[in-house]
């Protein structure tokens, strides 16, 4: 009888885990510069930043305007894990892997050196809703560099 309960317990805490409730980023978020750490002259710039997501994928599309020139750009995640190529912040092709931890959507960007014979780049962005979810904060890591850490005010 013991196993049984014990099977049956561990049979629930899994279906529990995989139920896990992810979070929704869709919407459009306005960059909020004072609340934003580490963005240098970024925070120069006006961002508006839409996000459609379904159950498989999570697609964004920034427009920022800096320094008079406005600039769209569009970014597929694979929400499933597969990879996808994006071009990287700072140009060039970068290979994406996304995860979910929780309600948290983790994402390693894998791009080559702009040295010649460098080695890869990697960093790391996570992105959170704050609990009322009118907050958007992604964070982005690269080695022991401090984070960068962006923070948008969602208007929908």
């Amino acid at each position: 009888m013991k196993i049984k309960m014990l099977i049956a317990v561990l049979c629930l805490s899994t279906v529990a885990a995989f139920a896990a409730k992810h979070s929704d980023f869709s919407g459009v978020g306005l960059f909020n510069t004072d609340k934003s750490k580490n963005v240098g002259m970024m925070a120069q710039m006006k961002m508006t930043y839409a996000v459609a997501q379904s159950a498989s994928d999570l697609d964004v599309t920034p427009h920022t305007t800096f320094q008079g020139r406005d600039e769209d750009r569009k970014t597929h995640y694979d929400l499933a894990g597969g990879p996808s190529t994006n071009e990287s912040p700072m140009g060039g092709p970068a290979e994406t892997i996304s995860k979910w931890s929780g309600g948290y959507l983790v994402t390693t960007w894998t791009s080559e050196s702009a040295v010649a014979g460098g080695p890869k780049i990697v960093r790391t962005e996570t992105w959170s809703l704050s609990p009322d979810g009118k907050t958007l904060t992604i964070e982005s890591v690269r080695g022991t560099n401090p984070a960068l850490v962006m923070v948008f005010d969602k208007s929908q």
